[in-house]
């Protein structure tokens, strides 16, 4: 199908499914729980209700008790705090109450290049201890674009990894690239056995999908566990998607968007063989961090979800029916801050981070 990439109209506004509007003002307020913070990326609980905080220049904090704490955790691996690389995600482990264990991802440099880089450690003493090199995305490059770097685990243990094209588009379609898609691998580091292209030598075995552009938020539906994520499109054409094994998401064969100069970078929309995406926005909102919201203190919202917004510096609501979005809202319009992760705490409120040098971690409170 052809794309009529220079008529440049919001798609949103031509989708009845997709109706936005603005949440009345007095529905919730944002609460600061930690400020100070150098573009903070991912935001992990404890099982104890205190958390972890990344922040990209490579320091992992502590907020215990609702302070954060001025010291960092110690022994955190030196990470290449370059362009948009940098300490990314960190994720526990399912059974982190038995073992402790937790897994961080970051920007890893060498003479050879950066790439995305993925460590277990286990949290004792306000340190990382044993602290484990697992997955290494090759070959590096010398680009400091498009790390990725979500991840999350499934009911399995099974860690998925997303990893992204570099800012060098055609290796998300070069499977022999670990560029470019979604990694699933155990805590040992080794492909799961069931992954979908094991027994395809031109393709690596711990590719789950490939096709992807620059996943930048993964979570888990609440009822049906699969694995949604989105990504940044170029200049429109962001997307949301379910991630399923052995998966092609087209990228950049084809997109709803175009390049930044305005160039047409394919004229496809739709390829077979080529999953088409959920839900996607023209023009681009640079999404990042999202969730399922769970919770009882804002009941309208029960199973809805959130992704934030970096460009567009909002937090969207997304009405589901099935994996149809029927509703789209957009919430902190006037605030004027990019909102980099999306979580869905355990007290019953949504948490955001901003991304900013003097970054914020909030909370949405009645």
């Amino acid at each position: 199908m052809k794309h009529q990439k220079k008529l440049i109209i919001p798609i949103l506004a031509l989708l009845p499914i997709a109706c936005t509007a603005e949440a009345p003002s007095d529905d919730f307020r944002l609460e600061t729980v930690a400020s100070g913070l150098k573009h903070p990326w991912s935001l992990a609980f404890l099982p104890d209700g205190d958390a972890l905080v990344t922040e990209r220049a490579g320091r992992l904090r502590l907020i215990e008790d609702g302070e954060l704490l001025g010291s960092p955790i110690e022994n955190v691996p030196e990470v290449a705090a370059r362009g948009q690389g940098g300490l990314l995600d960190v994720v526990l482990h399912p059974d982190f109450e038995e073992n402790r264990q937790l897994v961080i991802s970051y920007a890893h440099r060498t003479s050879e290049g950066m790439t995305t880089r993925v460590s277990k450690a286990r949290l004792e003493d306000n340190a990382l201890r044993d602290r484990e090199v697992i997955f290494e995305a090759l070959p590096r490059s010398s680009t400091t674009r498009h790390f990725a770097g979500r991840m999350i685990f499934d009911d399995d243990n099974n860690l998925y990894i997303a990893v992204g094209d570099r800012g060098e588009k055609d290796r998300a379609q070069d499977t022999g690239d670990d560029a470019g898609g979604v990694h699933r691998i155990t805590m040992d580091g080794e492909p799961v056995a069931g992954n979908p292209f094991l027994d395809d030598p031109s393709t690596n075995d711990t590719f789950y999908t490939y096709g992807n552009r620059n996943i930048q938020g993964m979570t888990r539906h609440p009822e049906t566990g699969d694995i949604w994520s989105h990504e940044h499109g170029p200049q429109g054409g962001d997307e949301i998607n379910i991630i399923r094994a052995g998966t092609n998401y087209g990228w950049p064969e084809i997109t709803y968007g175009i390049d930044y100069d305005g160039s047409i970078i394919s004229e496809e929309t739709h390829k077979e063989g080529m999953a088409q995406p959920l839900h996607y926005w023209d023009p681009s909102i640079a999404p990042s961090g999202m969730a399922f919201y769970t919770g009882d203190v804002f009941p309208d919202w029960k199973d809805d979800l959130f992704v934030g917004a970096l460009a567009m510096e909002k937090l969207v609501r997304l009405r589901l029916d099935d994996e149809s979005v029927e509703q789209e809202q957009d919430l902190l319009t006037d605030n004027g801050e990019r909102i980099r992760a999306v979580v869905d705490g355990p007290d019953g409120h949504l948490w955001l981070l901003t991304d900013h040098s003097d970054g914020r971690v909030v909370r949405l409170v009645r």
